[in-house]
């Protein structure tokens, strides 16, 4: 829930969170001169110019006057003041009362820690997606149960493409249809809450040419939400059926991306499972 702090010296705390931003940055390395500089940082209107407004505006917000500031000025302040994501949303919630509209962030690659994460919870499969669905990262045990992911193309290793492209999906699925439905809308609510919707286009208009069942489904504009705890049952081509309960977490409370974990239903589905884990 979002709560708005309009009304409690909201003006003051904007200019006081302006000033102290400004401050931090090194006039220096953004190739402003140094000399006769009495406070740290940059000069109001050294931050006014990089954001494209007048200095006597930028002036009236540090100061708390003249009302509101519109989001795109708040947004062009917040690449002058070289905000992060997390900066930036504060700035909106001081100066507007809610965070700012959802940016995507395209991302290729995972940090090392988060490989490490994945890496730890063997034998339950673990993979890191987007919001499009792309696998990022993986885990051994994905590996031998859900797929090779390091044997397709990075371009390739998108979740969708999997279950309505390759033959194999429908062979490893029990009732193909209901996890297909589930996969296009929950997927759709996935690339909607993380501002994706450009992005997803080609991805939508390649499934729709080419799969007759994902184009039935995308048109329905069906719905799934939140992710919950649910069972899972693949029919893998040498331990047979295997139970999971299926978790979908936030990465690092990002909306772009998913660690997705498949947690054998039974400790003897566990011990099966590692059974196939190559031995280190």
């Amino acid at each position: 829930m979002t709560v708005s702090i309009s009304g409690l010296g909201a003006g003051n705390q904007l200019g006081n969170y302006l000033r102290d931003r400004r401050s931090k940055l090194d006039a220096a390395a953004l190739g402003y001169p140094t000399e006769r500089r009495r406070t740290l940082g940059l000069r109001r209107e050294e931050v006014a110019q990089r954001a494209n407004i007048s200095p006597t505006w930028y002036t009236c917000l540090e100061q708390g006057r003249g009302g509101a500031a519109s989001s795109d000025v708040l947004d062009r302040l917040s690449r002058a003041l070289m905000l992060t994501d997390v900066e930036r949303e504060h700035l909106f919630l001081l100066g507007l009362g809610h965070p700012p509209e959802v940016r995507y962030q395209k991302s290729d690659s995972v940090t090392p820690r988060l490989q490490r994460v994945l890496d730890a919870l063997d034998p339950s499969p673990a993979v890191i997606r987007t919001a499009i669905w792309d696998v990022l990262a993986w885990n051994r045990a994905a590996t031998v149960l859900l797929a090779d992911y390091a044997a397709v193309p990075a371009s390739q290793r998108n979740i969708l493409r999997f279950i309505f492209l390759d033959p194999r999906s429908r062979a490893t699925q029990y009732d193909w249809e209901s996890v297909a439905r589930f996969a296009v809308g929950t997927f759709r609510v996935d690339a909607a809450r993380a501002g994706a919707a450009e992005d997803v286009k080609p991805l939508v208009d390649e499934l729709c040419r080419e799969s007759p069942d994902f184009q039935r489904l995308w048109q329905e504009n069906d719905l799934q939400g939140p992710h919950g705890e649910i069972v899972k049952h693949i029919r893998h081509a040498v331990l047979g059926d295997i139970a999971f309960e299926y978790s979908a977490f936030a990465v690092d409370g990002r909306k772009d991306l998913t660690m997705v974990i498949y947690n054998p239903a039974t400790p003897a589905d566990a011990e099966r499972i590692q059974s196939l884990l190559p031995q280190t």
